[in-house]
């Protein structure tokens, strides 16, 4: 008995010390981390000119009056100097300063402050909108003090960190919280996976550097959510995404992203039924761009990308990120499901900065004539060459607009007036006879279901997968 009582107590010390040592502790002070770290947050503000016009009247129009023109046009304009505050870090000795692109935006004058009272006369080396990242070169030959980058991937919610900045003018302000989320998407930029933080974030803090433990920068903090300050939901850009176009700023002065030239959308449950893919997972191909690299190399509407490169991907949104962190001229393996089964697509990756927009030509057309789609409880006209040029839709698109959605339609919920029918279970729709046909084909079968590719309203062309029964 003494000797199981004494194997019991043993095993509960082990996992203790396991849990103790597997764990880090709440720290007691951030005092010397922050002392260490805020030498290399800067402080940063910029002036740029502003012209505006002062009213020669001596009453004010209301919002929308018709006399605002007249106001417009015989207001003097008057130039004004504004101001902008922001935060940024020091990333090497010699002087270059990592902030948001929004904090120097238009700047005429960009001053840097580092030790709370000494300043520099900044340029910028690279801007990226995009990514809401800029690069500053402090014109000095005084040596500085950086930070390093930490591996954001590793950054776990539950995390301490701490920010540094700049809010509201008073500089060396430091804040502390924890990874509260990741992956977050707010859409704010094309290229969403911001950390999301309780540490005070306000105005002033954004372009600053967010801090784990070890002292490196896992994240650039660039959004709140609220508008009269911190609510405890702030939002930083990943450091390894950063640090890409970190370093193509520096080298290039721009960026160099790779570029696939497909519009994307998510995987339903109802288009995995439809695809037989064992679950919703990928990203469908919404479009492909004409001569584009996924043009070239095979890839086509109605396909889904379940892999780039190696990777697998899981969520739509992942794949925009992959894709541009790839090096332009790299030829890729991607993945793709169509008609039920896996295929391999070798893509060289053109650069998004250099892309074409999707091309738009004359197309002839009938005149347009309503006709009821009866199991669909929808009306609907064949698409025009006035609708092509209106919408600005790729010429050699063809299709039905949908002019009526009945009450009871199974569309009801899933597309709007005016949306136009292009596909019906990856078969190009010409005319009404083409989707009835499909339409009465689905009924028939065991599916019930049925694969729609539309353009909605904001010419946004999407797949639908919408039950009959």
């Amino acid at each position: 008995m003494k000797k199981i009582k004494l194997i019991f107590l043993t095993l509960i010390f082990t996992f203790s010390y396991s849990i103790q040592s597997n764990s880090k502790s709440v720290p007691a002070s951030f005092a010397d981390l922050a002392e260490r770290l805020m030498p290399s947050v800067v402080n940063i503000s910029t002036t740029q000119t502003v012209t505006t016009t002062t009213n020669p009247f001596p009453f004010q129009f209301p919002p929308g009056s018709p006399f605002e023109d007249m106001f417009k046009e015989f207001g003097t304009p008057q130039e004004r100097k504004s101001s902008a505050l922001g935060s940024g870090f020091i990333i090497d000795e010699k002087g270059i300063v990592v902030t948001n692109n929004h904090v120097i935006q238009d700047a005429e004058d960009i001053i840097v402050r580092v030790n709370g009272d000494e300043e520099y006369k900044a340029k910028v080396i690279g801007a990226d909108p995009l990514s809401d990242i800029a690069v500053l070169q402090l014109e000095t030959g005084d040596k500085f003090t950086p930070v390093a980058f930490g591996d954001s991937d590793k950054a776990r919610i539950g995390d301490w960190v701490i920010a540094i900045g700049n809010p509201f003018g008073l500089g060396g302000t430091v804040t502390s919280g924890i990874i509260s989320a990741r992956n977050r998407s707010i859409g704010l930029s094309r290229y969403e996976d911001y950390i999301q933080t309780d540490a005070s974030i306000n105005s002033g803090n954004s372009g600053g550097p967010l801090f784990d433990m070890d002292g490196n920068v896992i994240g650039i903090n660039t959004a709140i959510l609220g508008r009269n300050g911190s609510i405890g939901i702030g939002f930083s850009i990943p450091s390894n995404s950063a640090k890409i176009v970190i370093d193509q700023l520096i080298e290039f002065g721009e960026t160099k992203r790779g570029w696939l030239g497909v519009r994307i959308q998510d995987v339903t449950q109802e288009i995995a039924d439809v695809e037989k893919l064992d679950e919703p997972r990928g990203a469908l191909v919404a479009s492909v761009a004409e001569n584009s690299p996924s043009d070239k190399g095979g890839i086509k509407a109605g396909d889904i990308i379940i892999e780039f490169n190696g990777v697998k991907i899981n969520q739509m949104k992942e794949l925009p990120a992959i894709v541009a962190k790839t090096k332009v001229g790299t030829t890729v393996k991607v993945k793709i499901w169509r008609n039920k089964k896996e295929l391999i697509k070798n893509i060289l990756l053109g650069r998004l900065e250099t892309s074409d927009d999707f091309k738009v030509s004359e197309k002839k057309s009938e005149p347009p004539k309503d006709i009821i789609i009866e199991d669909l409880k929808i009306t609907v006209r064949k698409l025009t060459k006035e609708d092509i040029k209106t919408r600005k839709l790729p010429n050699q698109t063809s299709g039905l607009v949908v002019t009526k959605i009945g009450n009871t339609s199974p569309l009801l919920k899933s597309i709007e007036a005016n949306s136009i029918i292009v596909e019906a279970q990856k078969i190009k729709v010409k005319n009404a006879k083409d989707l009835e046909k499909i339409v009465k084909d689905v009924l028939k079968s065991n599916q019930k279901t049925i694969l729609l590719a539309i353009y909605n309203n904001q010419n946004q062309r999407r797949y639908i997968g919408v039950k009959l029964d």
